[in-house]
């Protein structure tokens, strides 16, 4: 949790010829990753005002400050933005980024190690946690039912798996 940014968004490539962007945004208001520019790349060792231009499928338009072609554009494709931990909005206590379950320790409501969270996905019905641990791997809902305490001080997860004899019931 000592991650002084959070990975906002991506550039899928070039929208057009002159040197608009498709952008995807993993803010949970898509439009608000203009709200937090400049963005860095992952290394920061790059910095992109972003201007959001038009909704496209999936996506944003966007330009980057300095794209002027299409060549430019695709050049940046899979480029991830990164913002400031400090420019993000504060959230409820029972809301947390991913960036900050990444690396967690996974338990059972028995306090039995599972392993570590390696990801998290979102494939439209609800995020799936993904936990590693040695051979293992398990792919979770991340639902209060299933993930019922997370404890970002003490860097752990605390889990209740389906078919575990836990009381979660999946509707």
């Amino acid at each position: 949790m000592t991650e002084d940014r959070i990975c906002v968004g991506a550039i899928a490539g070039a929208f057009g010829v002159h040197g608009e962007v498709r952008l995807k945004s993993f803010c949970s208001d898509p439009a608000d990753i203009a709200n937090y520019s400049p963005l860095t790349s992952e290394d920061g060792t790059r910095s992109f005002g972003v201007t959001l231009t038009r909704e496209v499928t999936g996506a944003l338009g966007a330009r980057i400050t300095g794209v002027t072609t299409k060549e430019q554009a695709d050049a940046l494709r899979g480029v991830t933005l990164w913002a400031p931990r400090s420019a993000l909005p504060s959230l409820p206590d029972d809301e947390f980024y991913h960036a900050d379950l990444i690396g967690l320790d996974v338990v059972d409501t028995g306090g039995t190690p599972l392993g570590r969270v390696r990801a998290l996905y979102d494939h439209g019905a609800g995020d799936i946690i993904e936990v590693v641990g040695g051979a293992q791997i398990l792919m979770l809902p991340f639902t209060r039912a299933i993930v019922p305490t997370v404890d970002l001080a003490a860097r752990r997860i605390v889990v209740d798996p389906p078919g575990d004899g836990g009381s979660s019931d999946d509707a």
